[in-house]
């Protein structure tokens, strides 16, 4: 199941989506995910999904490689789901022993699942298409302004980077220890919960140990390589907005003008009572 884990890593492919500029991926992503939290009808999440839909489709990720990120997160989007469709009170809809589930609590629980699922999607589809060295120049360049104050822009940018490419890395590696404890006959899933969270202990002191191994092998590599940091850095490829960055930005402005423009309009459970009556 850790492996299924799809953020942090990289898919090459030769798609017009790797071949923007990383600013107008990490710009996009973040509008996409603030315009997912103000969509509140089901006509704009179908706008959502048609248009990250589309996205993929240009990126020729396979949607299969996308949708096996879902797996890792499922049980949260369960819990999720099942809290808020239970928690939400409204008009009753049904009764079952002392639980009351409500039209409005259908409605939020379905709108929250919706919401997580695009939002990995969206985000896992990011670092699909963009390099670990793309990905920096692309945070230091938006996080440009801030060394005006003194930001240590680069270095953020760099960990930044380095925390999000070790994700796959660790979880591979914490995926390796767990199948060795299990072969000397450990056992993660039985007993009660301080039972189990005693049981991680020898996946956590290992994982600590292998995380720290490859953080000093890093920092080695780095410093052979004469790394400094920021301070006369040249790269061999300057980030340059192009006709199809401008493109892409214009893209998703209209998006977002739509996809605002939904909140005013009437959605599909009013129109088809409305037909009804």
């Amino acid at each position: 199941m850790l492996r299924d884990i799809t953020i942090g890593q990289y898919y090459p492919s030769g798609s017009i989506i790797h071949k923007l500029d990383p600013r107008v991926k990490i710009v996009s992503t973040l509008v996409f995910i603030i315009l997912l939290f103000l969509v509140k009808t089901f006509i704009g999440f179908a706008l959502a999904i048609l248009f990250l839909g589309i996205v993929v489709r240009l990126s020729k990720v396979p949607l299969k490689f996308i949708l096996r990120g879902l797996k890792a997160i499922m049980f949260l989007l369960m819990f999720t789901v099942i809290l808020n469709m239970l928690m939400t009170k409204g008009e009753v809809w049904l009764r079952v022993w002392i639980f009351t589930i409500t039209k409005q609590g259908v409605y939020q629980a379905l709108f929250i699942g919706l919401r997580l699922v695009l939002l990995i999607i969206g985000s896992s589809l990011m670092t699909l298409t963009t390099t670990p060295i793309e990905l920096t120049d692309g945070i230091e360049r938006l996080m440009r302004p801030l060394k005006k104050l003194h930001v240590p822009v680069h270095d953020i940018a760099m960990m930044m980077s380095i925390a999000l490419r070790f994700i796959p890395i660790l979880l591979e590696e914490t995926d390796k220890i767990m199948k060795a404890q299990m072969a000397r006959g450990a056992d993660f899933e039985s007993g009660r919960l301080i039972q189990r969270a005693k049981a991680m202990i020898p996946i956590l002191v290992p994982l600590f140990l292998s995380a720290f191994r490859r953080a000093g092998e890093l920092a080695t590599a780095m410093e052979a390589r004469c790394y400094r940091g920021d301070s006369g850095r040249t790269r061999m490829k300057e980030l340059k907005y192009k006709k199809r960055d401008y493109i892409a930005y214009l893209i998703l402005i209209l998006f977002g003008a739509v996809l605002i423009m939904t909140r005013h309009l009437p959605d599909i459970p009013a129109i088809i009572r409305s037909l009804l009556s």
